[in-house]
């Protein structure tokens, strides 16, 4: 049976939190005794004190991270015992679901109906993935000279740091730390601070699995504080990275000030969604192009906000896609019927707001573009529709990361390529169209790392999810994640 908005109401009522963080294999308070007010966005009710750590936290957990990576017991594991305690974890997560969900809802403001059947669960198999993958890949013994025989081998890169953005608060973690662990890595991450909970639990539920002491390490506090320490940390051989594309550069830099750690990063993106009048259905383009812009409150990296529809279907779609948009009406996120959530703060929404009202006074609020005061909190906003602004408009040109997508005709396909390119990001974007010459055609020309046909924001398991452009480089999902996390090695035996 599911659940109620009265039975998630119950059990958020009786979920315990705890912010410190997990270093070592147990939890432990941050060393300046300093925590962080941590509220609810949906409601603005204090629900944790997340610990405020620092550079010397960052040292500690540096530290248990490269011993529990140099004593072998994980990184020199063989194929099946890591394989085996990942389907643990993945085990773990599934049995304590909802306590996920949950722990995502309250922290970021995204409706639990999602965090519960998507996110949670979703992570659980994602472990799964890279635990059944473990074995199943190879080493190379390439062609070399007669009395030779060489071995080109995948090794684990060491210690890996990990810092990740807040609106997938477990599912975007899972996504680095699933095939850094699966390669034997160690690994300390700097979740974010806004919804650091579902990562310390995943913390602890790794040692309940069988993970080794040290291999997962939680470091809980501000970016500029302890991502910078983990990003500067001599003792840390890979960076992993979700956030935007101005920490991206930044973490670039401190790269290069430090020890040349390589770098794997998902940044930014403002995507586009080409809505040509050869579109079969129209209204299955609209249903998805609201999906695509106001999913997760719109705060997604790879979000279709940019929509470029031809000229003769452009009023019919403009008429579907408000229609549409209205099913993702804000609400109480504990509610299952809830369309999208509270973005993930109040300051957060005073950003998206002043957005709308600079596209209410330079253009036209197709629909939405009111803010209601939901449950006492001013966090919420409604999907809003813009047009007739002009192309230099900062809803083209930013991420705006909430529920604001930006509709404008065009007449050529030539032009349709143009503005969609017409960006510096260049993560993700979507076209329809009936005629398979013309997918072709367009998608080769998209300067995006995922190009969706007839549907939007399209990922999987078995497929890399990454950018071009200042949408960052290195790719999260399938196999090739696995890339980011180990490097060849050739040993050249010689025999004659």
């Amino acid at each position: 049976m599911s659940k109620t908005l009265a039975d998630w109401q119950s059990a958020a009522a009786a979920l315990q939190f705890d912010g410190r963080p997990f270093i070592g294999g147990a939890r432990a308070a941050a060393r300046s005794g300093n925590t962080i007010e941590k509220v609810n966005p949906a409601t603005g009710a204090v629900i944790s004190h997340v610990h405020d750590c620092d550079a010397a936290d960052v040292d500690v957990a540096v530290a248990a991270a490269r011993a529990a990576y140099e004593s072998g017991e994980w990184s020199r594991a063989g194929a099946a015992f890591r394989r085996e305690r990942l389907l643990e974890l993945a085990r773990l997560i599934e049995a304590r679901s909802d306590e996920f969900a949950l722990y995502d809802t309250l922290d970021m403001g995204k409706p639990v109906r999602e965090s519960s059947t998507v996110d949670a669960p979703g992570s659980a198999a994602l472990y799964r993935f890279y635990g059944e993958a473990i074995d199943k890949q190879e080493d190379l013994i390439p062609v070399t000279p007669p009395g030779s025989t060489a071995l080109v081998t995948r090794e684990p890169l060491g210690v890996i740091g990990v810092i990740v953005a807040w609106n997938y608060p477990l599912e975007i973690v899972t996504w680095k730390l699933a095939p850094a662990l699966a390669a034997g890595n160690a690994v300390v991450v700097k979740p974010p601070v806004e919804a650091s909970h579902s990562t310390l639990l995943l913390a602890e539920l790794a040692i309940e699995a069988g993970i080794p002491a040290g291999v997962l390490n939680v470091v809980t506090g501000r970016g500029s504080v302890v991502g910078k320490a983990l990003a500067l940390h001599d003792d840390v051989d890979m960076l992993a990275f979700t956030g935007s594309t101005e920490v991206a550069k930044q973490l670039q830099q401190y790269a290069g000030q430090s020890n040349m750690k390589r770098l794997a990063l998902e940044a930014g993106g403002k995507s586009s969604n080409l809505i040509f009048a050869d579109c079969e259905d129209l209204q299955l383009a609209a249903e998805k192009a609201a999906f695509g812009s106001f999913y997760n409150q719109g705060e997604v990296c790879s979000a279709n906000s940019r929509i470029f529809v031809e000229r003769p279907v452009y009023e019919e779609f403009l008429e579907l896609y408000a229609a549409a948009a209205r099913a993702y009406a804000p609400g109480d996120p504990l509610d299952p019927e809830t369309g999208i959530g509270s973005l993930v703060s109040e300051a957060h929404a005073d950003t998206v707001w002043a957005t709308i009202e600079n596209a209410r006074r330079d253009g036209r609020i197709v629909t939405g573009g009111t803010r209601p005061e939901i449950g006492g909190s001013r966090a919420f906003i409604e999907p809003t529709i813009v047009a007739d602004v002009p192309a230099d408009h900062e809803v083209h040109t930013r991420e705006i990361f909430g529920p604001v997508a930006v509709v404008t005709p065009f007449d050529t396909e030539e032009e349709a390529i143009a503005r969609a390119n017409e960006t510096p990001y260049g993560l993700a974007a979507s076209l329809w169209t009936g005629s398979l010459a013309r997918a072709h055609r367009v998608s080769a020309r998209l300067v995006a790392g995922t190009v969706s046909v007839n549907t939007v924001d399209a990922l999987g398991f078995t497929t890399p999810f990454g950018g071009f452009k200042q949408s960052g480089f290195g790719r999260d999902l399938s196999v090739h994640a696995l890339e980011n996390y180990t490097d060849y090695k050739t040993t050249w035996m010689q025999w004659g």
